[in-house]
């Protein structure tokens, strides 16, 4: 169904539940939900509900439940979000994770790895429309991920298509100003830090290709302390996703049902003077989406209260990018 004119519950709710308090006054950090771990919603109504909570942005996944990237009435339904993210007070960051946007019958495919170069493009496509729509509402950055190895397909091979398949996605970021945050995923091509320096290298350094990093996925397999992670990585940082996780164990978890000490976590992105959203990022726990968004963001702005008193700690000498 097309939407062309604003909802009133954007704008005119009866009753507004008064926000929830956001970190202290003297924390740069900016706290986002995913509208992944909010399916069931519409997005009218999970946008409110976060500005209600008192998030102070949103991980606006591309997908037919939210915002189509596919429907012919995209241009429409983009303005119609971007007045509705003014009237709310949230920024955005645009995701591009969904499972089965461009293929009904295979998760994340086609990738930027496919062996098949049309369907490699598809997905190169999908990214440019994601860019123009981050340009459209005014997001900070475009996330994107490199899709797991094809079977069969030589490592140099899978390298090659990657930096070849953004050539073009770089080329649309650098004409509208937005930067491409390129998450390491366990299990894909591109799954660490090291693999992101790898992937800059070889595109000579494009001042928009940016670092998407998921905190759970430090915890999962990185060699540092996700604190450590952040201010290794900080200079490319763009975007940030967080939740709970165990080591060794990919699985997205709700705070404190994994290993992760989250005040130096939060420290660590302060401190480093990291400007974008922090996303809670849930997408298995729609079912509970309202109910987690409230959780979550008591538990991180106590999180960052506790890190505020801990005080800044300095980036070692000689860190950052191998």
């Amino acid at each position: 169904m097309t939407e062309t004119t604003d909802r009133t519950d954007l704008t005119d709710r009866a009753s507004t539940p008064q926000p929830q308090a956001g970190p202290a006054a003297s924390s740069p950090l900016r706290f986002g939900y995913g509208t992944n771990g909010l399916t069931d919603l519409r997005l009218d109504d999970a946008l409110g509900l976060l500005a209600d909570l008192g998030y102070s942005g949103v991980g606006l996944t591309l997908d037919h439940m939210h915002l189509d990237p596919l429907a012919p009435d995209l241009a429409a339904r983009t303005r119609h979000v971007a007045r509705g993210l003014e009237r709310l007070g949230l920024t955005a960051t645009i995701e591009t994770g969904a499972r089965y946007v461009l293929d009904p019958r295979r998760k994340h495919g086609p990738s930027l790895l496919d062996p098949d170069p049309d369907a490699r493009a598809a997905r190169v496509r999908l990214l440019i429309r994601a860019v123009q729509v981050a340009a459209d509402l005014g997001a900070h950055a475009v996330h994107c991920f490199s899709g797991i190895t094809p079977e069969g397909t030589p490592e140099d091979t899978a390298w090659q298509r990657l930096a070849e398949a953004l050539g073009p996605v770089l080329d649309a970021a650098l004409g509208v100003g937005v930067p491409l945050a390129i998450e390491p995923e366990p299990g894909h091509l591109l799954s660490t830090l090291a693999d992101f320096h790898r992937l800059r290298h070889e595109l000579g350094d494009p001042p928009l290709l940016g670092l998407t990093l998921d905190i759970g996925h430090c915890q999962c397999l990185e060699p540092q302390s996700p604190a450590d992670c952040v201010r290794a990585a900080a200079p490319w940082l763009r975007h940030v996703q967080i939740e709970d996780m165990r080591r060794g164990v990919h699985e997205h978890l709700p705070f404190g049902d994994g290993e992760i000490d989250f005040p130096p976590v939060l420290e660590a992105l302060a401190s480093t003077g990291y400007q974008g959203l922090t996303v809670v990022e849930l997408p298995r726990h729609s079912h509970a989406g309202p109910q987690l968004a409230s959780q979550s963001i008591e538990f991180l702005n106590k999180a960052a209260t506790e890190a505020l008193r801990q005080g800044p700690t300095p980036i070692p000498a000689g860190g950052g990018a191998p």
